[in-house]
């Protein structure tokens, strides 16, 4: 296990800056595996603690290399604003609205009821902005940004955000903003990240180029009060439709979602290795431009792990384990399913896909993840 280090051991604190005096040293645990391999975002930049919101803010966004450690909650809830919507799903208490974000409901929704007047916290709509050679890590439990998700876009690299959770981004609505935004970025890692309550997707890669990406170890939290199925279930979990994306999916536990856990379209490669997914209604929804190596999963009470009515791109769900290995350099790990539908795929020409053996996550067993995934994904562990 590779640590880079965030602040001076006991030994050296006197030469520290006064900044990190009577901090607790903190430090980014271990190193990204698969396409994100070799991140190394702030590095060994001295570490800055921010104590308000606008301090969060400016030292994400500026241009040194930062150790961002977040050592409390970061409120940013409480200014409000007004807007029309609509209500697509019904007007049922268990149901999301939708704001009427770029003439959405005019446009997409016209025989929808209409919702005159919608108050929500205006800060969701938009994301932090992370800039370049940043670590972003949160302290124990204590790392918690609230009512603001991230956003890493416009050529942006080298990034790590690692413990933290996000959580409570107008979760009533539709539109009411995204949890960790990449969009035209690269070699972004994120681990130990815990999503909850989130208005629209949890983690969206969007259109433009978004390279490397590792998602590992982390929790998509899908209990909700409000949902475009009227569940309890969120919808809106996993985008991935950039162009020429590829994503390492490692470790996560993903539940309570009754769809896009993940979707993957556009031009995006996907490697989902040894997730957990919990109770939905369905997990894969693959497009046109879509390419799925799925190995090692364990589908757990999940109705379709993939939707069979949108599957118009290719998955290889690891049957033939050993046709893997001269892709891969190794065996695939089949995937396991308990309660669960069907999963089989067999487009092998998903694996061309796989040209760098060098960046290819490993693959622990199926019974590895049920007994240890759910326990260890997500922050504060």
């Amino acid at each position: 296990m590779r640590f880079f280090q965030v602040l001076a051991l006991a030994g050296a604190v006197s030469a520290a800056p006064k900044a990190a005096k009577g901090k607790r040293a903190v430090t980014v645990s271990g190193s990204a595996e698969g396409f994100a391999a070799g991140v190394t975002g702030g590095g060994d930049a001295t570490a800055v603690y921010p104590t308000t919101t606008d301090e969060l803010v400016s030292y994400l966004g500026d241009d040194e290399p930062r150790v961002i450690v977040l050592n409390q909650e970061f409120d940013f809830t409480g200014t409000t604003a007004t807007a029309s919507g609509c209500a697509p799903w019904g007007t049922a208490s268990a149901c999301q609205i939708a704001i009427n974000k770029d003439d959405w409901c005019t446009n997409y929704q016209p025989d929808a009821p209409t919702v005159s007047s919608i108050t929500y916290d205006e800060a969701g709509m938009s994301g932090i902005d992370v800039a370049s050679d940043k670590t972003l890590i949160g302290d124990g439990t204590s790392g918690v940004i609230k009512g603001k998700g991230l956003r890493m876009a416009n050529g942006v690299s080298n990034i790590i955000i690692q413990n933290i959770h996000v959580t409570e981004i107008n979760p009533q609505y539709v539109w009411g903003g995204d949890g960790i935004t990449i969009d035209g970025a690269d070699m972004v890692w994120i681990d130990h990240v815990k999503t909850s309550l989130i208005g629209r997707q949890h983690i969206v890669l969007g259109e433009e180029s978004s390279g490397r990406v590792t998602i590992s170890n982390s929790e998509l939290d899908g209990n909700t009060d409000w949902s475009a199925t009227c569940d309890g279930l969120h919808y809106w979990g996993y985008y991935f439709t950039g162009s020429s994306d590829t994503i390492t999916l490692k470790g996560n536990y993903v539940h309570h979602t009754s769809g896009r856990g993940p979707k993957v379209g556009g031009n995006t490669v996907l490697h989902a290795v040894n997730n957990y997914f919990g109770p939905s209604s369905h997990n894969f929804e693959i497009g046109s431009g879509g390419y799925v190596l799925a190995e090692g999963n364990v589908f757990d009470s999940v109705d379709a792990p993939v939707d069979a009515s949108s599957l118009e791109g290719e998955i290889f769900t690891a049957e033939d384990v050993s046709a893997c290995s001269s892709y891969l350099g190794r065996d695939c790990e089949a995937n396991s399913l308990s309660s669960s539908g069907d999963l089989s795929g067999t487009d092998s020409d998903v694996l061309s896909k796989f040209s760098d053996a060098s960046n290819i996550a490993s693959a622990d067993s199926p019974s590895s993840v049920s007994s240890n995934v759910p326990s260890s994904a997500g922050f504060g562990i």
